[in-house]
């Protein structure tokens, strides 16, 4: 489980394919590689990967992850290249402040950017997603986009926006985005079981 609460900028040094449908990523990163275990979870914009190779090269830690197919077709992760910067954080401990929301690192899908503002004190984005996807967000609840907590501010028919304040902006992926690009989408887990219970009836 993860907060949404980015505490790295990583950036991928490599990508290959180990196997037909199956990619490993390199990702240079902050972490001290004494700290990252073969075997740990890490949010790689929002996606939850695991470390199958640690390293160091240029005095930066890399790790090595694999994704799979069904990660590259509905996330963004199939469209990362050499230089793809993004968001990283490592899983929350029994303990820990859980100063986001619960996140599972497992994306829903991905959200487009329709709508780009720059407001005086902060950023305002609308996005769309896919109707299945749209009809689990509610105002003033919650979302995580390429690994970050936001609080949902509007929702209209498959769009909905967020605000961002200037910390988030810069110290996540966030403030490079730009209108028409993709971003990871997990919705609130509450949503999701929420709609599998009525569903269920």
């Amino acid at each position: 489980m993860f907060t949404g609460l980015v505490t790295d900028i990583g950036e991928i040094v490599a990508v290959r394919e180990v196997a037909d449908g199956l990619r490993r990523l390199e990702v240079a990163c902050g972490y001290p590689g004494a700290s990252i275990g073969e075997g740990a979870s890490i949010a790689c914009a929002g996606v939850c990967l695991t470390a199958v190779g640690i390293g160091e090269a240029g005095g930066r830690t890399w790790f090595a992850a694999d994704a799979a197919a069904e990660t590259l077709k509905l996330t963004t992760v199939g469209r990362w290249r050499e230089g793809t910067r993004i968001n990283l954080e490592r899983p929350l401990r029994l303990g820990d402040e859980l100063g986001g929301h619960l996140v599972a690192g497992h994306v829903d899908g991905v959200a487009t950017v329709t709508v780009r503002e720059q407001m005086s004190d902060m950023d305002r984005l609308e996005l769309r997603t896919r109707h299945a996807l749209a009809r689990l967000i509610a105002a003033k609840g919650s979302v995580a986009l390429d690994g970050v907590s936001l609080t949902v501010n509007e929702v209209a028919g498959d769009t909905f926006s967020v605000l961002i304040i200037p910390h988030t902006l810069k110290v996540t992926t966030l403030g490079q985005l730009a209108v028409g690009e993709e971003v990871n989408l997990e919705v609130d887990l509450m949503a999701r079981y929420a709609a599998r219970l009525i569903e269920a009836r």
